[in-house]
């Protein structure tokens, strides 16, 4: 008896960081990556809050590489960290970190995930967005330009990552993962409703 039952798709990172290839790797997903063209993954839009931001970079990245790629599942996702009402990207350079770190230190703020999910064989899409509050505890000056001068910084949301272990960085609610820059509750959650046969694009 043949069996009908559509086969799940492949796996398609679209996306240059490595922090979110390891986080798929240690939860055992099988994939591949295929990098957005960089201007998929830039432009800031006046008035955007911080999830209008994230969803639109995250569904520009996946239809990007949607549009190279014959099948698979596409996961595109942008991560980026708000504070007192300023949006955090990746801090330019190292100046540019130490004036993110000196507005959230000693403060609650909230890191954004925004996550699309293109499956390119159905041509169906979802999207969605994953909230962390957080709250870094008032460093001293030498603990910043310490940090400051590890590099632990670079390319990372908001200019810290929460992966590196530090003490004075405290996830208060919502996904650690999603710190990271990889909601991976979220993830399993769009990929089990894009196989569900009424899941419908966002």
């Amino acid at each position: 008896m043949s069996n009908n039952r559509r086969q799940p798709p492949e796996l398609i990172l679209a996306s240059r960081s490595p922090r979110r290839r390891q986080l798929l790797i240690e939860h055992g997903y099988t994939f591949r990556v295929v990098a957005p063209d960089e201007s998929a993954e830039c432009g800031v839009c006046s008035g955007e809050s911080p999830p209008e931001l994230v969803a639109r970079l995250a569904w520009q990245k996946a239809a990007d590489v949607a549009r190279r790629c014959d099948g698979g599942l596409i996961v595109g996702c942008d991560t980026v960290a708000e504070c007192l009402g300023r949006i955090l990207g990746k801090p330019r350079d190292i100046q540019h970190a130490r004036q993110m770190l000196n507005l959230i230190r000693g403060r609650e703020h909230r890191v954004f995930s925004g996550l699309c999910l293109w499956d390119t064989a159905a041509d169906r899409h979802r999207i969605d967005v994953a909230v962390t509050r957080l709250k870094m505890e008032r460093i001293s000056d030498d603990q910043l330009e310490q940090y400051l001068d590890s590099g632990d910084w670079e390319g990372k949301a908001g200019a810290f990552g929460y992966q590196d272990g530090h003490a004075w960085l405290e996830v208060l609610e919502g996904s650690e993962s999603n710190v990271v820059g990889l909601p991976m509750e979220l993830l399993a959650e769009m990929i089990a409703q894009m196989a569900s046969p009424s899941g419908r694009s966002s």
